[in-house]
């Protein structure tokens, strides 16, 4: 239903005339240009967008080629969309007519005021970005470090996701690996086993040093190359102490370890060579006493 505006009438002291034209002008330059500014923001943020997901699944695609490790692929491909986001969306508020600079300068205040509330959050993000750096384990490593120990299962920009050895999901900030000391056991291929095995005194250390090396012969996961080590570590207080340092795949380090103690056990026992258990040796003194009379 259309209202004809009297001729006689007026808005803000205008005339419905000059009203209708002012309206007309306003929307043949200044509404066309802003209506235009709109549209062409909104491509360059659909198009950029567009374009934005097609650079990532390109680096993607080209980092799994190269078999680059996946933590290092999906840091650097996120790392990668959100710099071109900001960039686009920039442009786009741009488009709008804004000042971009001043913008800019009011997103870095803002970033600092977050960054000094989220203090431990960009240590963790730092930490984050020097593990996939520098990579000094990846995933399916088992470490200690930052007071726990497990398998890596995730690589995190704040965190670090490890399973433990019984199964349980540890969750440690990249900050609390970063801050010690990291130990990657499985890095290398091969590790050496130490063990200790105790005697008695009274057996014959070179048939004992014999005993041990068959067992150790024995078994077909001990590498010939480097050569295990028997050797008389300590004369202790109720033992002669030898170290046991054969080596072994990574892989195979425990299942050797608890293999050793059980066949050493009954090897020793087959030889008549005895584990001696810690003694104290008493030694009872006679004492002859001589009652004496003291005069006062």
């Amino acid at each position: 239903m259309n209202i004809p505006i009297p001729p006689s009438s007026s808005v803000l002291g205008l005339t419905s005339e000059e009203v209708i034209e002012g309206a007309t002008t306003w929307l043949s330059n200044d509404g066309y240009l802003i209506g235009k500014s709109i549209v062409l923001a909104l491509l360059i943020f659909v198009i950029g967008k567009w374009i934005a997901r097609v650079v990532r699944n390109k680096i993607q695609k080209s980092m799994n080629a190269r078999e680059v490790d996946p933590a290092l692929v999906s840091f650097g491909t996120n790392i990668i969309y959100y710099v071109l986001m900001i960039a686009i969306i920039l442009a786009a508020v741009q488009q709008l007519g804004f000042q971009t600079t001043s913008l800019v300068a009011v997103l870095g205040a803002a970033g600092l005021a977050v960054g000094l509330a989220l203090g431990g959050s960009l240590s963790n993000f730092a930490s984050g970005v020097l593990i996939i750096m520098f990579r000094p384990f990846k995933i399916g490593d088992f470490i200690d470090a930052g007071g726990q120990s497990g398998v890596v299962q995730e690589i995190g920009v704040l965190v670090t996701i490890l399973k433990s050895p019984d199964n349980k999901k540890i969750i440690q900030p990249n900050s609390a690996i970063m801050s010690g000391s990291i130990i990657n056991v499985t890095a290398n291929d091969t590790r050496r086993v130490d063990m200790a095995v105790g005697v008695s005194y009274s057996d014959d250390l070179d048939k004992v040093q014999n005993v041990i090396l068959d067992v150790l012969n024995a078994d077909e996961r001990i590498l010939k190359d480097p050569a295990p080590q028997v050797v008389v570590a300590e004369l202790a207080d109720s033992s002669v102490n030898f170290n046991v340092r054969p080596w072994c795949a990574t892989g195979d380090y425990w299942g050797v370890f608890f293999d050793f103690q059980k066949a050493i056990k009954q090897r020793l026992d087959k030889e008549g060579v005895s584990i001696p258990f810690p003694q104290q040796d008493v030694y009872m003194h006679q004492v002859n006493e001589k009652t004496e009379t003291t005069s006062y």
